[in-house]
């Protein structure tokens, strides 16, 4: 088997780690009984940015093990993961709200496939990237200092900007398809638990309108 076809393997791979991972940590802050820590790779509210973090995180885990096994075989390697760290998220931003653009202008419903759809072809922009990087030669003009910034850079936004949001929309809880005017980590969790013990309003297939219905200070925007 060639080095390209082993490198793909391996990025076809974390395509798939990431799309697992990243599922289990949608719901790790709940299941920490929302232990503060667990913040840093979770998420904890339902604004953009949250789900952007869940693929950082196991896609960086991913590239520390790939490095032990493929760095022979890579060109670029800590270049070519760094783009697709930062690719994946942005792409998967650029994406989402293009399409709620489109679904407002449209007068439509978001749909969970369309939100898993674009999650897979975040996720796949980012690994054919860091592919067609580590299989190129040696890319002159880009030095080890500018790679380590911008993993710094990385780091930094995605370990502590759920602890300090910005008050923009990016950032803002999307509950239900509908802001909520909070951010970060919330101060009230109950109207937001997936995993409830007994029942509750809305339960079933009506729970996440019924939930959106009773939100009091509940902002549409485009």
């Amino acid at each position: 088997m060639s080095g390209r076809i082993k490198l793909l393997c391996w990025e076809i791979g974390c395509m798939v780690w990431i799309a697992m991972a990243g599922s289990l940590l949608h719901f790790a802050f709940e299941l920490s009984e929302y232990w503060r820590p667990m913040a840093v790779m979770a998420a904890v509210n339902e604004s953009a940015w949250e789900h952007t973090k869940m693929y950082f995180w196991p896609g960086l885990f991913y590239a520390l093990v790939q490095y032990t096994y493929t760095r022979k075989l890579a060109n670029n390697y800590w270049l070519g993961k760094v783009v697709a760290l930062a690719l994946t998220p942005l792409t998967i931003l650029v994406v989402y709200f293009s399409y709620l653009a489109y679904v407002d202008a449209a007068g439509a419903k978001p749909s969970l496939a369309a939100m898993l759809t674009i999650m897979i072809a975040g996720i796949s922009a980012g690994q054919f990237a860091s592919w067609r990087i580590l299989c190129a030669p040696p890319i002159q003009g880009i030095t080890k200092v500018q790679v380590a910034s911008a993993y710094a850079v990385l780091l930094l936004a995605f370990s502590s900007l759920t602890y300090f949001p910005p008050r923009v929309f990016v950032f803002e809880n999307f509950y239900c398809y509908q802001y909520t005017g909070e951010y970060g980590i919330l101060d009230n969790y109950e109207p937001y638990r997936v995993f409830y013990e007994g029942e509750r309003p809305g339960a079933g297939v009506n729970y996440c309108a019924t939930l959106a219905q009773q939100a009091t200070s509940t902002t549409n925007r485009p």
